[in-house]
């Protein structure tokens, strides 16, 4: 019987039913690695706030979820209440360790300053190490760089996002897993019979709104098009939500063009917005390789994304997307332009493209290579 502990800063939180739900990419994720392992504990942070309508709950009684505490912030109260509650987590972490075989860690988070030199030095459980964030991110936080440097110093295998000619032999590219070979499927029905007409083009952004997201850049490269490119777009979709909801939505208003703001949506009805739009925007500064790129380019949605990270490795400027090399206002306008100028020829020729890669973001690929690249050392 194979036990798995995962360690994480992934957010849960109790609905007034008592279910325990989480962040519904991470936990859906696990839900699916219940095919690789008997039994699967999920050690992370349990949040006393109500549950986004994103959060989902575990599908199958192999998963037990152990809290921890809940930490972090920005803000020097916060980083000294990590400091102070350390001790408590490493118990917790150590017990669910000690009745496991393997062991993942998911980083770069912040109790990763203390988490990570455990596991190196204290724990003998196989196991490996999940870098979510980008692997090359120049003027990373402190805290993230010294994750990324112990992560490189140590033995056992870290996952990572894109390829990289430095590359350690204990560093693996692997894929994020975000799609079921059922929506892969769907995917490929949706891309077959997808439409495009340049007078009536939609957009979608999916993320935290916030400015280090890139929404401010969205709103006012809309703002900034001509009158003859802004006829051209149907509606701007916005899935998400952060402290500065109301601001953006404000922003908007004098614009005169078509944003719908949402909040958090459930995995389904985020698919249905990648269903009816024909672009994505994600014009962030530091990402790893975020899901929704390829869970939008799965139905037919071609990604306007910074050239940041590995996303370069899957994103092919104006074969499969759009690149931005700048992250500014003018650079996202016009390749906002480039999309409103494609023929329909054009369009559907790019996102048929896409079709031979998408298989590597699916669990089941995912799970195949942690039995044979994960499991077998």
């Amino acid at each position: 019987m194979s036990i798995l502990t995962i360690i994480s800063h992934t957010e849960h939180y109790k609905t007034p039913d008592g279910t325990i739900v989480g962040l519904g990419s991470t936990v859906t994720e696990i839900n699916n690695l219940v095919d690789v392992f008997d039994s699967i504990v999920h050690v992370a942070m349990l949040h006393d706030v109500s549950a986004p309508s994103s959060a989902l709950p575990y599908t199958s009684n192999k998963i037990t979820f152990v809290p921890l505490p809940a930490v972090g912030g920005t803000n020097v109260i916060s980083k000294l209440d990590i400091i102070w509650k350390a001790p408590k987590m490493i118990g917790i972490i150590k017990k669910a360790l000690d009745a496991s075989d393997y062991f993942q860690f998911r980083a770069p988070t912040g109790i990763g300053v203390f988490v990570i030199p455990y596991l190196v030095l204290f724990n003998k459980n196989k196991g490996w190490f999940k870098y979510a964030g980008n692997w090359k991110q120049e003027n990373a936080p402190l805290a993230y760089s010294f994750q990324r440097w112990l992560l490189k110093k140590q033995k056992r295998r870290v996952t990572i996002n894109g390829k990289w000619q430095d590359q350690q032999n204990h560093c693996l590219t692997f894929e994020n897993p975000c799609l079921t070979e059922a929506e892969v499927k769907a995917g490929r029905g949706v891309v077959s019979n997808k439409k495009f007409d340049n007078n009536s083009v939609d957009f979608c952004f999916v993320g935290r709104l916030e400015e280090e997201k890139g929404i401010g850049l969205l709103v006012n490269a809309f703002k900034n098009l001509s009158v003859d490119f802004q006829k051209q777009v149907g509606t701007i979709h916005i899935v998400g939500d952060g402290k500065l909801r109301e601001y953006f939505q404000n922003q908007t208003k004098d614009i005169g063009l078509n944003f719908e703001f949402y909040g958090y949506l459930s995995r389904k009805d985020v698919h249905h917005i990648y269903k009816i739009s024909h672009a994505i925007i994600l014009p962030s500064a530091s990402e790893g390789f975020p899901k929704v790129i390829s869970e939008a380019m799965n139905y037919g949605c071609l990604p306007i994304v910074s050239n940041v990270s590995s996303i370069s490795n899957y994103v092919i400027d104006s074969k499969n997307g759009f690149l931005l090399s700048e992250i500014t206002e003018e650079g996202l306008k016009d390749k906002i332009q480039k999309m409103l100028n494609l023929s329909e020829v054009i369009y559907l020729r790019m996102i048929a493209s896409n079709d031979s890669n998408i298989y590597k973001f699916t669990y089941s690929y995912y799970n195949d290579r942690i039995k044979t690249e994960l499991l077998s050392i």
